[in-house]
């Protein structure tokens, strides 16, 4: 789909483009929530960019679809202004119901984190918003995702036709046709996808974790708010990681491979990192250069430079703005690229675990669902847990909060992205009695750095993969894994298939290869629904425990 046109740049003018950017995404098939989502997002940009035109000046707007996204662009004469500031809109209007003294304050409040909260916002869109001024042209480009259910139907259907076409092509009939087909098409689409993607771990990893770092400078200005908000998060994340860890030591899954050549593959690769001691762990933490990080991916090594980059970039005066434009710049990019890589899936999927069949057999795929059935038992663990937090902490009812907030559940599971998940759950906060103080600073914020059901898929499938391949889980190489999850989940980007990303960080640092990301590729997209569903209510449960804290939870909701 490729559409042009032009309009006014006055309310009239952006009623109709409302109205045009309504139709397309209806033809590609964007519905309900999702649709109203852009077409709130669009009239407010639209709306902004207006306000800030010459008089008798034209909107244009290019509609477009590209690998599974509608972008949006809209384009129109004016100077550069503080686009941030429109968002604030977008955030649900607090109840009328509230006492007067508490609208006074939540208003003094607002006025206070405006431009802290603002920033957060955009920050957790970035994905999805992009807004620049160039030539005096302000330019805004959308990026809407379609229906997730494509993505994952596609994804499972071509896990579903790999196993059956690798079982097929096992059949003596075939003669050599599966070696041929193994050697010259499956092997080599898996092993470029595999270097596309390790291609962009280093980058994504230390660019997503200094970009989120350095965003601390500006919730600290938040106060006792932002402090709570944080530290809530941070106890859920080590939860997370426990239960995690718990689950996988308490069913073990993993059978280990039978081909010896892998395995020996995998212990030379581990050898010389093994038997190291926590303190050499530690001290090696540190990198001697600036470079070698990158080189040798060294994730400690590279984890240490990111926090290390993005506390500085919020302490270096008038040029901190400069570099965290140009840290989040590059995030950005390599998110995009990352994207692209993921829209490809299927096909890797398909030729993946069309070799692994050929190979390995239907033992390895049952150790699979092995580790996807620990993963949805480590999430229900989760649940367990914050249920247990709401009751201790918050003295909430967990069964009338769960009645509530399954509806959101849902959605967000479908969406499978925690940051476009960000208005959905500001709109349950307030339904659950959060005011809007708390929630419009708590969502966006553990939309980037509160990842539990993150944490709880890296922790299962990093230790059931170094099982699969092998490899002795060593007091060390543990306590490494669990600085590691805790740090990548703070990083981790908010998007689909964002989680291939931090399990190949784990496995490159425990030393298991990265192919075995293979293995598991075909279910990525399932399991990152369920990842998103607990990211997404582990930031609704910090929301509702801090507003019981602040005592302005209103208790008639729960």
């Amino acid at each position: 789909m490729y559409l042009t046109k032009t309009v006014t740049a006055d309310s009239a003018g952006v009623d109709a483009l409302v109205e045009i950017v309504s139709e397309a995404l209806q033809k590609c098939k964007v519905k309900n929530t999702g649709l109203e989502n852009a077409l709130a997002l669009t009239k407010e940009t639209a709306s902004a960019l207006a306000n800030h035109a010459p008089d008798g000046s034209k909107i244009s707007v290019l509609i477009y679809t590209l690998l599974g996204k509608v972008s949006i662009e809209i384009n129109v004469k004016g100077e550069k202004f503080d686009f941030s500031e429109c968002l604030k809109n977008l955030l649900p209007k607090a109840e009328e119901t509230e006492k007067k003294e508490d609208s006074v304050t939540e208003e003094n409040a607002d006025n206070e984190n405006a431009d802290a909260l603002s920033r957060i916002l955009l920050k957790s869109m970035g994905e999805n918003v992009h807004y620049r001024n160039l030539f005096g042209m302000n330019r805004v480009i959308l990026s809407i995702q379609r229906p997730g259910n494509t993505f994952i139907f596609m994804t499972l259907g071509a896990m579903a036709l790999g196993i059956g076409v690798g079982m097929l092509l096992m059949l003596p009939y075939f003669g050599m046709l599966d070696d041929y087909l193994d050697l010259y098409v499956f092997v080599p689409v898996k092993t470029m996808y595999m270097n596309a993607l390790k291609m962009v771990v280093a980058p994504v990893v230390f660019f997503s974790i200094v970009s989120s770092i350095a965003h601390f400078s500006d919730t600290a200005e938040l106060g006792r708010l932002g402090g709570r908000v944080i530290s809530i998060f941070m106890c859920t994340t080590i939860l997370a990681v426990g239960v995690g860890i718990g689950v996988f030591f308490l069913l073990k899954p993993g059978v280990q491979i039978p081909d010896g050549a892998v395995i020996a593959d995998a212990q030379e690769i581990t050898s010389q990192t093994m038997d190291v001691s926590i303190k050499d762990m530690i001290v090696g933490i540190v990198p001697s250069d600036f470079v070698e990080p990158f080189v040798s991916s060294n994730m400690l090594q590279l984890i240490f430079l990111a926090v290390v980059c993005g506390i500085a970039a919020g302490m270096i005066g008038r040029y901190s703005e400069t570099v965290k434009n140009l840290f989040e710049a590059f995030n950005e990019l390599f998110l995009k690229i990352t994207t692209l890589i993921i829209r490809f899936m299927p096909i890797a999927v398909f030729c993946s675990i069309c070799s692994t069949m050929m190979n390995l057999g239907i033992k390895t795929m049952l150790s699979v669902l092995q580790m996807f059935g620990t993963f949805l038992l480590g999430l229900l663990g989760l649940l367990c847990v914050y249920s247990t937090i709401l009751l201790l902490f918050g003295r909430v009812n967990p069964f009338k909060f769960f009645k509530n907030y399954i509806p959101t559940m849902i959605q967000v599971f479908s969406m499978a992205s925690s940051n476009a998940s960000i208005p959905l759950n500001m709109e349950a906060c307030e339904k659950l009695g959060v005011p809007r103080k708390i929630y419009s600073l708590s969502i966006p914020l553990g939309a980037t750095i509160n990842m539990d059901g993150t944490c709880v898929h890296l922790a299962v499938f990093s230790l059931a993969l170094a099982k699969t391949y092998g490899i002795e889980i060593t007091g060390s190489m543990l306590f490494a894994v669990i600085v590691a999850i805790i740090v990548l989940s703070m990083g981790a980007p908010g998007i689909p298939g964002s989680g291939l990303i931090c399990l190949s960080v784990l496995l490159s640092q425990m030393g298991v290869p990265t192919e075995a990301i293979g293995l598991v590729m075909g279910i990525d997209a399932l399991v990152g629904m369920f990842r998103c569903m607990n990211n997404c209510t582990g930031d609704v449960v910090a929301s509702v425990v801090v507003a019981r804290k602040e005592k302005v939870l209103r208790d008639m909701k729960l």
